[in-house]
């Protein structure tokens, strides 16, 4: 029978966009998280003020918009460089 998840483990249904690997060695893609408005609102408010985020920071603005900090790191990460391309352009 299948076990319940442990305290340390994350529900599967955590999409970060990592890669998983099934039974077949196959990669199984996880599928792109959908932000809410508020949840953009407040990233984005926040690249305002600062590009980077550290460690603790990040924890706290994943833990206030209910994201885990993977996704806030690759929001941000994806938002660097959509920002950098756009500088580009001029």
């Amino acid at each position: 029978s299948p076990h319940p998840l442990q305290e340390h483990e994350k529900p599967p249904a955590v999409s970060n966009g990592e890669l998983r690997i099934n039974g077949k060695g196959k990669k199984l893609r996880k599928p792109r998280t959908i932000y809410s408005s508020l949840q953009l609102q407040a990233l984005n408010q926040r690249f305002q003020q600062t590009q980077y985020l550290a460690l603790p920071e990040r924890a706290e603005l994943a833990a206030q918009l209910g994201l885990t900090q993977t996704q806030v790191k690759i929001w941000f990460q994806n938002k660097r460089s959509k920002y950098k391309k756009i500088m580009k352009q001029g």
